[in-house]
């Protein structure tokens, strides 16, 4: 117990120390001429890179940035290098838990896929696979993996992105949009309440009992805090107005001063007013000639604008009814800052409390602000703006179930059609050669479009995966990341509810599909088929169960384990990877579809940890739709003999857990020239009727001539 304990120490050690070694490899590959690599700084852990004190760009783990799900519920840790002017030079996968990638497809593809994105600016639209934007940048996709790829170049592009503003490489803009513009005949009289009700006026009041919690929990807790009865007393009571709009500036300034203001403004330049009242100075005491204002600046697009004594003004009055104020003053904002102002910004307040000789620790307030819309005029948005806004805006799922219209719109047609034969199963059931052809047809769309083509695998790794993130961390984003395997288990969780776990077994599942086509083509071969005694049977039936709580067990101690466990299906490698595989994979797959040659479905019947999964709710199945007769069972076997899953008891009825819906029993049901009830219910019906006349011999009569 106690080394089992020191290894759970040890390993996550092992494994950050590894992926530190195997990140600094990466700056060093990409950077040979570096001589300095820092330790990881701010918010997000990143790393300057310099070469002779000049710094030649950054590095850094996504993980720190965004916490993007994958397919696996769990986040890709990419190391991402960016160079001085915001352009990837390297991204490369250091931890995932993709099932897809962990046995299958080989890692290899991966980094083939994250070395595209080398020369890829952070403000580029990536896309992966085609896109009729031909500014965009495209990355192909890995076949099996579209999913885990797509989830990738998120996180790549938005650490990236977000990495870069907060570094002040770019803008933190999103879609590039005309700015827009102040309506200078827009001024109507107003006071001051009148301006701040409708937000021309924007305000910020602190307590000093504020300010204490703010600092709670750093080295400047204690320090200058206010005494039991001071907590609700005011520490600075902050007004905020931006002075472009006549119908706020004029009201404010009066027409003299907000003219002589405007004629000073250069075109681009917008000026904002600050009002402050209470033991603490916006301005400050510390600030000097030439200077920065240090406790005061404006934030837009993630990017700060600072103030110097040139864009400040002393205000020594205001009109329109405002209050006393102890300090006043109008900052310019300068064009060099491409200030939008219709976009929303915010004054951002700094309080400094004084922890040593030099040492000082600060924190910020901000108030946020927006011109109201009768004061601006925002250009209307072109056609291919709103369509990027929109995209740009939607969550990644959304993206993915866009780029997969075409195969949604095939499999929930697919499934209509399923449904129909469902609910019309008397019906068809009576058409016993037409349902065959139409059966086999559903089974060869199957194995085709849903398994190899739309990937459309459900697995015993989803049921795992979805159970646990019931007790962990559940995300609908998740699920909803692969459209076609959410469809199909949204239909297989309702058809689980009205016909059982049949429904799925034998007409949704694609190795199930194709282990069936293969037995038909055997017996259509005329293979000899072999069938165990039902005891047996019925015994071997526990296995698949057994196997379920093995997996079960294992993905409690580690999902990673548990994924690498389920390979006990071979879906992954008939399906999913087409048989391209290691050959111990694809013998094993081989093997089994070699044996359904002889014995239909063994895999199915006695090994599938999915089906056994999918037969623990059929228990709640609300109809019973599959009929039976008195006679079935004692003294009729055919059903029972004719099942060649054997899902039909001895004694006459079906056991749903096993069945798998391929109405073979409703066929012989409903026919009345092979079903042995209906047979002797037509002969008794036949007995005693009179027989019909035979044709009518006419004698034939020579004429012979005289």
């Amino acid at each position: 117990m106690l080394l089992a304990l020191l290894l759970l120490g040890v390993v996550p050690v092992a494994i950050a120390q590894d992926q530190a070694a195997e990140a600094r490899a990466r700056i060093e590959l990409v950077f040979p001429e570096a001589d300095m690599i820092s330790e990881p700084e701010g918010e997000y852990g990143v790393r300057r890179i310099s070469a002779g004190g000049e710094v030649l760009g950054y590095a850094f783990e996504s993980i720190n940035v965004v916490d993007i799900p994958a397919y696996s519920g769990k986040p890709i840790n990419t190391h991402i290098v960016l160079d001085d002017e915001a352009v990837i030079r390297d991204a490369y996968v250091l931890e995932h838990h993709e099932p897809i990638l962990l046995i299958g497809i080989p890692e290899q593809k991966l980094h083939d896929f994250t070395d595209r994105y080398d020369g890829v600016g952070v403000e580029q639209r990536v896309v992966v696979g085609r896109s009729k934007d031909p500014a965009a940048v495209t990355v192909d996709a890995v076949s099996g993996a579209t999913v885990t790829v797509m989830v990738l170049n998120e996180i790549i592009m938005r650490a990236a992105h977000e990495v870069a503003v907060s570094l002040d490489l770019i803008k933190a803009s999103g879609v590039a949009r005309k700015p827009a513009t102040v309506l200078y005949d827009s001024y109507e009289p107003a006071v001051w309440d009148e301006l701040m009700g409708i937000g021309a006026i924007r305000r910020l009041h602190l307590t000093r009992g504020e300010i204490d919690q703010a600092f709670a929990g750093t080295e400047a807790e204690g320090i200058d805090e206010a005494a039991a009865d001071e907590v609700d007393e005011t520490f600075i009571d902050l007004y905020v107005a931006h002075l472009n709009p006549p119908a706020i500036g004029r009201n404010l300034l009066g027409e003299n001063r907000y003219k002589f203001l405007m004629g000073d403004l250069e075109d681009g330049e917008h000026a904002i007013a600050v009002f402050g009242r209470g033991e603490y100075s916006f301005k400050g005491s510390g600030y000097v000639r030439g200077g920065i204002f240090d406790r005061v600046q404006v934030r837009q697009f993630g990017e700060s604008i600072s103030f110097r004594d040139r864009d400040y003004e002393r205000l020594s009055d205001v009109y329109a009814g405002a209050p006393d104020f102890d300090e006043m003053a109008v900052f310019v904002v300068r064009d060099a800052y491409d200030f939008d102002p219709g976009s929303p910004w915010s004054l951002e307040l700094l309080v400094r409390r004084q922890t040593g000789p030099v040492d000082s620790i600060f924190t910020s307030f901000e108030l946020p602000y927006q011109v109201p819309e009768a004061y601006i005029d925002r250009p209307e948005p072109t056609a291919a703006e709103l369509a990027a806004i929109e995209e740009a805006n939607r969550p990644l799922w959304v993206n993915i179930w866009y780029q997969k219209s075409f195969q949604i719109g095939v499999v929930v047609a697919a499934l209509l059609l399923l449904t129909i034969i469902l609910f019309l199963q008397d019906k068809f059931t009576q058409h016993p050669r037409f349902l065959r052809w139409l059966r086999h047809g559903y089974l060869t769309f199957t194995v085709v479009f849903i398994g190899w083509y739309a990937l459309g695998q459900l697995s015993i790794v989803n049921v795992l995966t979805f159970v646990h993130s019931l007790v962990q961390n559940f995300r609908w984003e998740l699920f909803l990341s692969d459209p076609v395997i959410f469809i199909i288990w949204v239909f297989t969780a309702a058809s689980i509810l009205l016909w059982g776990r049949g429904v799925f077994c034998g007409w949704l599942c694609p190795f199930g599909a194709l282990q069936e086509l293969i037995n038909e083509g055997a017996r259509k071969l005329k293979v000899p088929q072999y069938e165990l005694p039902f005891a047996v049977h019925e015994r071997l039936w526990a296995i698949k169960y057994i196997i379920l709580l093995v997996l079960f067990g294992i993905s409690l101690e580690s999902m990673t384990l548990a994924e690498k466990a389920s390979e006990v299906e071979p879906f992954k490698t008939a399906i999913t990877m087409k048989f391209d595989r290691q050959w111990w994979f694809v013998l094993y797959a081989v093997i089994l579809l070699a044996i359904n040659i002889f014995t239909r479905k063994v895999y199915c019947r006695y090994i599938c940890p999915l089906g056994a999964a999918l037969a623990v709710p059929s228990k709640f199945r609300i109809f019973d739709w599959l009929k039976r007769r008195k006679e079935c069972g004692n003294p009729c076997q055919l059903c029972a003999k004719e099942c060649e899953i054997q899902a039909i008891h001895p004694d006459g009825h079906i056991n749903l857990n096993e069945c798998h819906y391929c109405l073979d029993c409703q066929m012989t049901y409903h026919n009345d020239d092979k079903c042995p009830p209906l047979v002797n219910k037509k002969k008794r019906r036949n007995k005693g009727k009179p027989t019909a006349p035979g044709p009518q011999l006419i004698p034939a009569v020579q004429i012979v001539d005289p």
